[in-house]
């Protein structure tokens, strides 16, 4: 009869371990076929995206690289377009101030040579006009002096022929 005794589940027959071995065995070609194909598939595709978004990531950096650069160039030159403008606005400032200064300097030169010339002018019509006056005041003085010195007539005929004949000879 049979005996529940001797049976050990720890202890495994030798026919259940065959057929547990062929099982096990028929169970990882079916799995092979069936489940780790696309398994391998997936983790192939999966590899392949991840490379792709690796090189895709390389790529963009290289690209931000040269953007960068390019950006740090457009930096430069406007830098440099910025320092020709400054320069360029100093030396027309500059310039500007030259020039202004310059006319006012000749402008000043017109003025002070005009208000010589007036002032000249000026002079010399006060030196005519007291010459005048001091002809004027010696006339009268030398008319009245004449007068009493000369009561004649013949006398002042005489003096005054005199005169004539000097200033004829001058």
């Amino acid at each position: 009869m049979f005996s529940l005794i001797s049976f050990n589940p720890f202890i495994p027959s030798p026919g259940l371990a065959i057929w547990g071995l062929l099982i096990f065995g028929l169970f990882w070609i079916i799995m092979g076929k069936v489940a780790f194909k696309p398994i391998a598939e997936a983790l192939a595709k999966r590899d392949h995206d991840i490379q792709d978004a690796i090189d895709q990531a390389k790529k963009t950096r290289e690209e931000m690289a040269n953007m960068k650069s390019e950006n740090e160039k457009l930096l430069a030159q406007a830098r440099e377009e910025r320092t020709k403008i400054l320069q360029e606005a100093k030396e027309i400032k500059n310039q500007m101030i030259t020039e202004a200064k310059e006319k006012a300097k000749e402008e000043a030169t017109k003025i002070v040579n005009s208000a010589m010339v007036d002032i000249e002018n000026q002079r010399k019509a006060a030196i005519t006009e007291v010459k005048n006056e001091l002809g004027n005041m010696a006339l009268t003085i030398a008319e009245k002096v004449i007068r009493k010195e000369l009561k004649g007539n013949a006398e002042q005929e005489s003096f005054v022929n005199s005169l004539v004949k000097e200033i004829h000879l001058n």
